[in-house]
């Protein structure tokens, strides 16, 4: 079934832009009127779009907090969920600095801006984004929710992730006493997984939808219009992709191409939806079949989308220098490297934030002396460009995940990604025999299956 919805994903992406195209030719023709009616096909079209992303919203609060209690429970003890933690922010820290980096160099080589000679706007310009500056307080604030139940009905991954910490680390100083609740909510993670094979085969309507409505209202030439400085980003995210792969097959081995054909389906469905919550379920079940611990891809993955967006952060590098050289405006090296390091601690305070990027970006252009209405610049073609960075977080979360899993003593058995199997009808694999504890998967016993299938 994976598989075969990777291919159904493609072919919808495929249609949506030959439709998209189809409908923006046959009714633009330069007037408001048509604009207008462009508009509202788009609209409707993005009625499907929307119901799907409201149907993974749904399952991301408990998938999250299931998997996380169970993951920490089998961890066993606070000094394991302790150093994973540190590996964790360690190599995420490492991945930012490097895609900020990238960025840096890549858009000082290209100049994607330069040539374009924008006149200054008044000081009175404005984006139409709104702004956000970064305050300690609220940030650290922010992180601890008022209320479990509130987090989760506001999707607030870094709140859940705290929730989920102090509930899976009192479950395992309980000890005994607790089994019969690590047992319900194993339950709850193989409901949520079975949900979530529903919810995905309306993947390729919504991506249809969405690539449809966008070129529908756009059209193409919004691509040829910044042709130049996409192209440049979309280079960057090849480097970035390259240099993270070969990262990978440093500490992991040759064993990291069967990642890469593992993600596949969930990179695909980042990129032709737009968003790399939309991938989070099948990113886990990816990582579940190469071989990652659930105990560490159910504890890595939701603390990476919060604080590991490779993506996003070369996306916030590119886009404010494209902005300062489309206007002239003459940065130094050190104001670059001040500018990279303010985006690196700016981001993490902005989790759940709709276009978080372009608000982070908004925030600091005014610190540099950069025209914020630039942004108006990038506006038009933000969604092409989202397609790109949403994918890469995936790849960096995903990565992230299996290293340090290897850090952690090492991968467990992989599956065959060219072996398909059929569910039982719980929704489980077969029962066979595993050796311990640590080793069954979420959602199973210790008397089933340590592989579980995909559908």
């Amino acid at each position: 079934m994976a598989k075969r919805l990777t291919y159904w994903i493609i072919a919808a992406l495929v249609a949506g832009l030959v439709v998209g195209w189809a409908i923006n030719s046959s009714i633009d023709d330069g007037t408001p009127a048509a604009a207008a009616r462009l508009e509202t096909i788009a609209g409707y079209f993005s009625i499907l779009t929307t119901l799907f992303l409201r149907l993974i919203k749904m399952i991301i609060a408990p998938l999250v907090f299931s998997t996380l209690v169970v993951g920490i429970a089998h961890m066993g003890d606070t000094a394991a969920l302790g150093r994973v933690g540190m590996k964790s922010l360690a190599w995420f820290v490492s991945a930012s600095l490097l895609s900020l980096t990238l960025g840096l160099i890549l858009v000082n080589l290209l100049q994607p801006g330069v040539g374009l000679a924008l006149a200054i706007p008044a000081a009175t310009a404005d984006s139409g984004v709104a702004r956000t500056a970064f305050d300690l307080k609220n940030f650290i604030s922010h992180i601890v929710p008022a209320s479990g139940i509130e987090a989760m009905a506001t999707n607030e991954i870094l709140q859940i992730v705290v929730f989920s910490l102090f509930v899976g680390v009192a479950i395992t100083a309980v000890g005994e006493k607790a089994a019969p609740l690590v047992r319900g909510i194993e339950g709850l993670v193989a409901v949520m997984l079975q949900i979530t094979n529903y919810v995905m085969r309306f993947a390729p309507v919504a991506v249809f939808a969405a690539v449809a409505s966008t070129l529908a209202e756009r059209g193409p030439g919004v691509l040829g219009d910044l042709a130049y400085f996409m192209g440049s980003f979309y280079l960057g995210l090849g480097v970035l992709w390259l240099t993270l792969i070969a990262i990978a097959f440093a500490i992991i081995g040759p064993r990291t191409r069967l990642l890469i054909r593992y993600v596949r389906d969930p990179l695909i469905l980042a990129f032709s939806t737009a968003s790399s919550e939309a991938a989070y379920p099948r990113t886990l079940e990816a990582l579940d079949k190469f071989g990652v611990p659930p105990r560490i891809a159910s504890f890595v993955l939701p603390l990476g989308y919060s604080f590991n967006l490779d993506g996003s952060m070369m996306y916030m590098t590119f886009a404010s220098l494209f902005i300062a050289q489309a206007y002239g405006v003459d940065l130094s090296l050190g104001e670059q490297i001040t500018m990279l390091l303010v985006l690196m601690v700016t981001s993490k305070g902005i989790a759940g934030v709709p276009r978080a990027s372009l608000v982070v970006i908004a925030g600091t252009l005014s610190m540099f002396k950069i025209p914020e209405a630039g942004l108006l610049l990038i506006l038009a073609v933000d969604h092409f460009l989202d397609m790109g960075r949403s994918a890469t977080n995936v790849v960096g979360n995903v990565i992230a995940a299996s290293v340090v899993a290897k850090w952690e003593g090492g991968l467990d058995p992989r599956e065959d990604p060219d072996v398909s199997t059929t569910p039982a009808p719980s929704g489980h694999g077969p029962a066979v025999a595993v050796d311990s504890f640590d080793d069954v998967r979420p959602g199973q016993t210790a008397a089933q299956s340590q592989h579980q299938s995909s559908s």
